[in-house]
């Protein structure tokens, strides 16, 4: 699996909506400026998660989005499925969007075999992760950070 930009700002505006969780409505100009992705394309990313109910959003002046279900029932592997499609690195493992492959013979294919794996693997953790542990993970990492020291000594 290759995450797009698109899949990686998804992800990066919806670590702040889930950062955001206890303010009614974040400012499409907000995530923007705070994860470095042009408004535009954030905001076709944002009605895409709307269309199929992963975030919320209010019009207007006042308006902005807000994720829809709480951050602990929104996994890395329905966000990226969503955006990306498969979590299998090659198409012939994935059990969502499975295409037969090039092989001579694909039950005996040890690529196949070795992908296959891969792709439990990448399932596994995405299907675990979810938004509020992203979050998790952002606040502990800032806590670690050491102002200042942007260099490795």
């Amino acid at each position: 699996m290759k995450l797009s930009v698109r899949g990686e700002y998804a992800l990066r505006a919806l670590l702040v909506l889930g950062l955001n969780v206890d303010q009614p409505l974040v400012r499409i100009q907000s995530i923007s400026e705070q994860q470095n992705i042009p408004k535009r394309f954030l905001e076709q990313i944002l009605n895409d998660l709307k269309s199929v109910g992963i975030v919320q959003s209010k019009r207007g002046v006042a308006g902005g989005y807000r994720l829809a279900r709480p951050p602990e029932q929104i996994t890395l592997a329905s966000v990226v499925r969503h955006v990306e499609g498969a979590l299998a690195p090659v198409s012939c493992v994935s059990e969502r969007f499975y295409e037969k492959c090039s092989c001579p013979d694909e039950l005996r294919c040890p690529i196949r075999s070795v992908m296959k794996e891969i792709r439990e693997a990448v399932v596994k953790i995405a299907e675990r992760v979810t938004v509020a542990e992203l979050c998790e993970r952002s606040r502990q990492l800032q806590q670690e950070a050491i102002p200042g020291l942007d260099f490795v000594i």
